[in-house]
């Protein structure tokens, strides 16, 4: 079945441009509330959303779809996509709803679900929920004394601050440290800061002052150039990037280098491997992590399971093949011992411990390998499937002998925008350079 509505992250486009209007809003509330409603008890949904403007127009169309089929509504107010997720199973709610675009810009935004037990939903799952949207529902809805309540409640935040201090052992202290910490102007903008200030850091907050429409913008883990620049200003030892919805982190070191997820997932590997806690002998990441990451984990005889891009899929293996570390370059790091999904905040915690645990600087404990040397690209298309197209099949052939055993390519469509996404990566830079060009220039004619 095709998905007409659901890609890689839940629902995901432009603000009041189709599959993100009201109306559709309206209706999916209602698909999925009928969905996940079963038996008689009072059934309840919590909803968290970002800082975007057109939060508000999808937070009452999901209202108004969940009530009318008789749900409860709890209203978290802006917080972080693992907050919704965590709070979800805390609360008993048999539904948890994220309204977020994550690192896209203020223009977009989604609807991302949580299922009772805080995990996201599966594909049969969405796929459901797809087959109700575009049905008549209305033999369906709640009869008058049925109809369900919202009401915004409180507290919620400080559960989730303190879900997260308790990630760390109780005797570890950030005194000491200053961290400079880049909410993205997005969801964690009151939580982060909050969190690292009551475990003893000396916290400088930037990305706190969002205004509806400067989310992710010129900050955040998408955007470090105002991160690194602040580091250097005060001096910090670390600097932490979370994007607009802080499921995930890149980190800046004491000298203003960027760190992405692959380095920090090898971080917490070792760490958690000579501490006797890595789960499974290895990690899982997806097809897009470094193969020099690969090589380092293998020098310490761990093993890279690699899924298609995605952090639920991510999420999927690391539950059926019991692994408790895994994540992507982007910066999603999944550490199942605390959180169901991708936790920035939870992640750089870890970081932090490994800092503390190492007593050097960020510098030297972030770097554990050289990564090899990557190149990724994005061909926008309309209206086509250029990966059909025999010259790009046969330009990708045509790659993949000239890289062999050296490198490796990726190529796919992007789950979240009309891209094509070429990413290649071997020891020789010339040479991938080259063949990503390649591929890329018959990508382009078939687009057009």
């Amino acid at each position: 079945m095709t998905r007409k509505y659901f890609g890689t992250d839940g629902i995901r486009g432009t603000a009041n441009r189709a599959p993100m209007t009201p109306d559709i809003a309206l209706k999916v509330g209602m698909a999925a509330g009928l969905s996940f409603r079963n038996g008689a008890h009072r059934h309840r949904v919590v909803i968290g959303k970002d800082t975007r403007l057109s939060g508000y127009m999808i937070e009452n169309a999901l209202v108004a779809g969940f009530t009318a089929v008789g749900l409860d509504v709890l209203l978290l107010g802006p917080m972080p996509t693992p907050a919704v997720a965590m709070l979800t199973r805390s609360v008993r709610a048999d539904l948890g709803v994220m309204i977020s675009a994550s690192h896209n810009p203020y223009q977009d935004n989604g609807i991302k679900f949580f299922g009772p037990d805080g995990y996201k939903l599966s594909d049969d799952a969405e796929r459901e929920i797809e087959a109700l949207i575009d049905q008549d529902l209305s033999g369906k809805l709640a009869t008058p004394e049925q109809l369900g309540r919202a009401k915004r409640i409180d507290g919620m935040r400080d559960r989730y601050i303190e879900f997260a201090k308790r990630t760390l052992p109780r005797e570890l202290s950030l005194a000491g440290l200053r961290i400079v910490v880049d909410c993205a102007n997005g969801a964690a903008y009151k939580v982060a800061p909050e969190v690292l200030w009551e475990l003893g850091a000396e916290v400088i907050p930037i990305g706190v002052d969002p205004n509806g429409y400067n989310i992710n913008l010129d900050c955040g883990s998408t955007d470090t150039d105002a991160l690194c620049r602040k580091v250097h200003e005060v001096r910090a030892d670390i600097g932490i990037a979370l994007d607009g919805d802080a499921d995930r982190v890149i980190i800046v070191d004491e000298n203003g280098q960027v760190v992405d997820g692959d380095q920090l997932m090898a971080v917490v590997a070792q760490s958690w491997h000579e501490d006797g806690r890595l789960a499974a002998s290895g990690i899982v990441a997806t097809v897009m992590s470094n193969l020099g990451l690969e090589r380092y984990l293998g020098g310490l005889g761990l093993s890279l399971a690699r899924t298609k891009v995605g952090d639920r899929y991510v999420v999927e293996h690391m539950r059926q093949h019991g692994y408790n570390v895994g994540g992507e370059q982007s910066g999603h790091i999944v550490l199942s011992d605390f959180a169901t999904t991708g936790d920035g905040l939870v992640a750089a915690l870890q970081v932090l411990a490994c800092v503390g645990k190492l007593d050097r600087p960020v510098s030297e404990v972030c770097r554990r390998f050289d990564p090899v040397p990557q190149i990724l690209r994005n061909v926008r298309y309309s209206g086509s499937r250029p990966l059909d197209d025999p010259a790009v099949k046969a330009a990708i052939e045509d790659g993949e002998k000239t890289l062999g055993t050296s490198g490796r390519l990726v190529i796919r469509p992007s789950g979240t925008e009309p891209l094509i996404r070429v990413m290649g990566e071997g020891d020789d830079a010339g040479v991938v350079r080259d063949v990503v060009s390649r591929i890329v220039d018959a990508v382009t004619r078939a687009a057009a």
